[in-house]
This record gives C-alpha cells, structure tokens and sequence, in this order.
C-alpha cells in the first residue's frame, strides 16, 4: 500500500475509533470495525479481540474472520494463549513465531491450531486506560518478516487504545461495576449475533463468514443496531429471506 494511502486510512480509522458519542452506538458493530480495520492497516492476516466480563474473565467479542474466532474460543478453552497472558500482565505479548519452541512450550494447543491455520506469527497488545485493563486484542501473521517491525505493535496498540477510550468515553463509566455491567451487555449481544450467525449459516447452507457480513449489511442499510437484528433471527420475528438481496436469494 502507498505510504500515502496506509496513512490516510490509519488517521480515518482514528476518527472513526473516536466517533463514540452518537445515539445509536453499537458496541459489538464498534468491535468488530475494529477488527476488520487491524487486517486493513497492519500486516496482519486476522484479528481477534476480547473483553472482560462481569465476572473477571475474557469473552470472545469480536474476529476479523472465522479462523481468528475459534482461536480466541480454544484460547478461553484450554486458558492459554497471548491474549490470555496479555490481559493478565496487562502488557503486549509478542511478536512469536509459532514454529519456535517458545511457542510450542508455552501454548501448545493454541500455536497446533493456529499453525493448521497457515499462520505463522502471533501478538497481542492490552485494551487498557491507565490500571484499568478491559479486554486484549490479538493479531494473526500469516507471514513472519526476517525483521521485527515496532511499529507495527506501536500502531496496534494505538488502535486498542483508542476504541477503549472510546468505549468508556461512550459509556461515561465511573466505577467498576457499572463497566463490567456494560460489557457485560456487549458480550451477551455477541452471543445473539453468534447464535444468528449459526441460524443464517445453516437455513442458507452458507459459511458463517458470509452469513455474518450478509447480516452486518441489513442492519447498516436498515440502520438498525447489529444486536437487534440478530435477536430478531434467533426469535424468528424476522423473516430471514429479507436479508438477502434478491440476487442472492435461491
């Protein structure tokens, strides 16, 4: 990507990370933009992100694809892996090669699974203000330069950086319980949006990638919140043939 270019889009994806105060914000769209705008931006193949839930443990919240889903889920799983071990320490983890025993030692399951996914490199960098740390962002490498670039992490860490201050700005959160009750609230919308996912996926015979971003494109053109539409799905109040254009339809 030209140089002038990358740094267009990175300021964009600041204001966009910025534009919080806004009637009809939707945590898990926010998240997941986040996610999608890290492929974009960073020499990435996937991302992942997690987010603390009331009861002190990281969720799955939000995935560039479906690869860096199911590894964020093994991670919860098996309790090992960089985001885990970022959100403990509060700290980035990372660049590590997968193929290195470091790797292998350290997160056995994970670095298998993520290694059967042709990826090569992994990071993860802290969502966090100052003590209070509310999740942690993953970063997939498909291909592991001879190099570390710092730069890289740098910026993702300046992108987890500006959706959390995004978010408890959004929130205007002051004690602790109410931020675990709102994240708590974002994490049981994402789970409506998985079981919509799977409803899509399997009435459509389609792959959940395609039926998430099919969904995703109904509720930006409807300007409905992505949580709304999905619970619509999962109860069966919305007929599931209007989410798709008629092109598509078969």
């Amino acid at each position: 990507m030209d140089n002038t270019l990358r740094e267009q889009r990175i300021a964009s994806a600041f204001v966009e990370l910025a534009d919080t105060l806004v009637d009809d914000f939707d945590v898990i769209e926010f998240l997941q933009r986040l996610s999608v705008r890290c492929v974009e931006l960073l020499d990435v193949g996937a991302a992942g992100l997690m987010l603390v839930n009331g009861r002190g443990q990281l969720q799955t919240a939000a995935s560039s694809d479906e690869r860096a889903w199911l590894l964020d889920l093994l991670e919860i799983q098996h309790q090992e892996g960089p985001c885990l071990d970022c959100f403990r320490s509060g700290a980035a983890v990372g660049p590590i090669t997968l193929d290195s025993a470091e790797a292998v030692e350290r997160w056995p399951q994970f670095t298998e699974q993520a290694r059967s996914y042709e990826f090569a490199g992994t990071y993860a960098v802290p969502m966090r203000l100052r003590d209070t740390v509310i999740g942690a962002l993953n970063l997939f490498v498909t291909t592991v330069p001879e190099e570390h670039d710092p730069s890289e992490v740098a910026l993702a860490q300046a992108l987890a950086d500006a959706a959390t201050i995004g978010i408890l700005q959004q929130r205007n959160l002051r004690q602790s319980e109410l931020l675990a009750g709102q994240l708590q609230s974002a994490l049981t919308s994402r789970v409506r949006v998985e079981q919509a996912k799977g409803v899509l996926a399997e009435r459509w015979d389609v792959s959940v990638d395609e039926a998430f971003e099919t969904m995703r494109r109904y509720a930006r053109t409807n300007r409905e919140p992505l949580s709304g539409v999905a619970q619509q799905i999962v109860q069966g109040s919305l007929p599931t043939d209007r989410l798709r254009p008629s092109t598509d339809r078969h």
